[in-house]
């Protein structure tokens, strides 16, 4: 076993362990990946000050976000086909995420159900992604279904009315559910610790959707479905109808504009989350640290704002703090620990986050993730840029 230091060292080992259609799928933009690299690549331009003889004895990575006590400013983000890195993988990064004392968000396109995560956690509460479907009865059973499983906060997803153009997905097949080509085969057998976990468990398909949307009850059935389902036609009276609907926490995700996030707040959401899905919808918009700063100003002291993408280390979470979020997500971070080494990986894979973070957080002189500010960063400045 290599030593893993960073959040790249389980990326180049969850390649090697991976197929790489499901690797491909998560490591991969729409179009030319323009904004998937830009999301990565915009914290780079931010520097931190390093402050020094300041009493760091006592440091703390603990804040709250939606109402929730978290060990750091970080939840683990929906994450589709999750189950495809690694055999049950929605149930080991919430168990992962339980053990850590930060929140687990559950994809509605998950392979896992809601129902298999609640009984493999213990009832412990995690947060359901919410996809606004064609079939509103079957939206409003999703709801249900969350709500029985004891989930305290619905996130719903607003950026995939249509979903992106992704040159990878075409290349290699994936579809949904995934079509097995004789060269997709060939390299899942190239991969045997990832197919013995397959064939261990009976969850391979999107457990939240088979068996519970109408006529949906076989994988022909369930590619029908989901080619039709997503809903162009999804507006904000859609999500005043689901704040209606349901009584818990209300967090919107795929914000990206001041206009937009005043309307998320006028929607009585409890937060927002600025986000570019990761890069997987439209190329060439802002990254979402790019993204942030303007509509903290513009809304942060009426709505929770929180941030979604490119985030790989403790330093993103701290200047993303720094810009005003007030708490972040991690998907890809997270599905490269699962593809590396299942459970085991995903807690590595915060604990990666949680200590460079809070070392971080010492050479900046702040001891409490609650008072950073944006003092602690500033852009690079380049020659010629003037004093």
């Amino acid at each position: 076993m290599p030593v893993i230091t960073s959040i790249e060292d389980l990326r180049v080992l969850a390649q090697r362990r991976v197929p790489r259609m499901f690797y491909d799928y998560a490591d991969s933009g729409s179009w030319t990946e323009s904004t998937y690299r830009a999301n990565e690549d915009d914290f780079n331009q931010l520097l931190l000050r390093q402050r020094v003889a300041v009493n760091l004895e006592r440091r703390s990575t603990q804040t709250r976000m939606a109402g929730q006590d978290v060990a750091m400013p970080v939840a683990i983000a929906p994450t589709g086909l999750a189950g495809m890195q690694h055999a049950d993988g929605e149930i080991l990064a919430a168990r992962a995420a339980r053990a850590f004392g930060i929140p687990f968000t559950l994809s509605t396109m998950s392979i896992c159900s809601i129902e298999d995560v609640a009984a493999a956690t213990h009832n412990h509460p995690f947060w359901f992604q919410l996809y606004v479907m064609r079939d509103r009865a079957f939206i409003e059973r999703l709801m249900e279904r969350a709500a029985q499983a004891g989930c305290p906060v619905l996130v719903l997803t607003l950026d995939l009315q249509i979903i992106g153009q992704r040159h990878k997905d075409l290349k290699n097949g994936l579809s949904a559910p995934p079509r097995l080509t004789l060269r997709n085969v060939a390299n899942m057998m190239t991969r045997p610790r990832w197919c013995a976990g397959m064939l261990r468990t009976p969850r391979r398909n999107f457990g939240n959707v088979m068996g519970h949307a109408k006529g949906v009850d076989t994988m022909h059935s369930l590619a029908a479905w989901t080619a039709e389902q997503f809903d162009p036609t999804l507006s904000w009276d859609d999500v005043a109808w689901i704040r209606r609907k349901w009584g818990g926490k209300l967090i919107l995700k795929g914000i990206q504009e001041v206009e937009d996030a005043k309307l998320a707040v006028d929607s009585g959401a409890d937060a927002l989350i600025v986000s570019n899905h990761g890069g997987r919808q439209l190329d060439g918009a802002p990254s979402s640290i790019a993204a942030l700063p303007e509509i903290v100003d513009a809304v942060g002291s009426y709505i929770e704002v929180h941030m979604d993408g490119g985030i790989r280390s403790g330093q993103d979470v701290l200047k993303a703090v720094a810009l005003g979020a007030k708490g972040t997500y991690i998907g890809r971070s997270m599905l490269y620990g699962l593809g590396a080494m299942g459970e085991a990986g995903v807690h590595h894979a915060l604990r990666i986050i949680q200590r460079e973070l809070d070392l971080t957080m010492a050479f900046c002189g702040c001891t409490d993730i609650r008072q950073v500010d944006r003092g602690i960063v500033r852009p690079v400045r380049r020659y010629g840029d003037g004093n």
